[in-house]
Parts: C-alpha cells; structure tokens; sequence
C-alpha cells in the first residue's frame, strides 16, 4: 500500500488535457442512453455551470487547441438548450445557467491574458440565448432571467 505522501508520476500521454467538447458530448449520449425522449435538465444544467472552469482548463491544458475544444462544448450546450425552447421543454433554471454562464465565460475572457479571443466565443453564443427571452429581453416567459 502506498503512503499518502507518495503517487505514481504521470506521462503528459497518461493525463490527456481536458476537453470540453468530449466531455458534453459524453455526457449527452449518457443522457440519451438513459432516456432517449427527455434531456435531463439538472444534468446539463451542471454542465452548463462548467463552462468557465473548462475554459480556463482546456486552454491551460492544450494551448493548441483548448478554445476550440471549450467552444465546441459550449455551443453544443447552448444548441442543446435552443432545442428544448423549440420543443416548449426548456426551464427558467436552465435558461438561467446559460446566461449565468456565458457572463462568467465572459469574464475570464477578460480576466486571463490569452483568453481574449473567447469573448469572441460568448459574443457569438449569447445571441442565440437572447432570442429566446421575452420581447423586454430580461425575462423568459414572463420571469426574471439571471442577467449581470
């Protein structure tokens, strides 16, 4: 048994960098294995709430490629959440933790030198979420919308 000062030392081969786009996608078909008529909203909604942290983590991790594999993740997430408007299933909690979610993406954008290019990322993502609110822009069906 080994010590809990001690660990076996990873080759960058055996610790893949993160990648968000891989990481939603396997969690949607997980979704859909489970029960392919409803999207479980509390799950993406988890999902959702990633966003930022897996743009700091992809982009860290594989400089190369980490904005496109986060991007990737998140628009799928935000296409996700279009459908379910579309289909009259998507909740105020969940149109909530995309807007919540954009603004934080928005401003680790700011905050990380290098990451500047991923508010380019949220300015054509937030778009897509905006359609969706009520005329006012500020709620979703008549209620509050998270907005900064």
């Amino acid at each position: 048994m080994s010590s809990p000062d001690s660990f076996t030392e990873l080759s960058p081969g055996q610790n893949p960098p993160s990648n968000f786009a891989t990481f939603v996608l396997a969690v949607l078909k997980r979704m859909n294995r489970e029960n392919p008529h409803a999207i479980d909203q509390a799950v993406l909604r988890k999902c959702i709430a990633l966003s930022s942290s897996y743009l700091v983590g992809d982009t860290c991790m594989d400089p190369d490629n980490g904005i496109q594999t986060w991007f990737t993740g998140f628009s799928h997430l935000v296409d996700v959440v279009v459908a379910l408007h579309a289909k009259d299933q998507l909740e105020l909690e969940t149109i909530n933790a995309a807007s919540k979610a954009c603004s934080e993406c928005w401003t680790v954008g700011g905050a990380w030198r290098g990451l500047e290019v991923c508010r380019d990322g949220v300015r054509k993502l937030a778009p897509k979420l905006k359609r969706l609110l009520d005329e006012n822009g500020r709620t979703y069906r008549g209620e509050r919308v998270y907005a900064p």
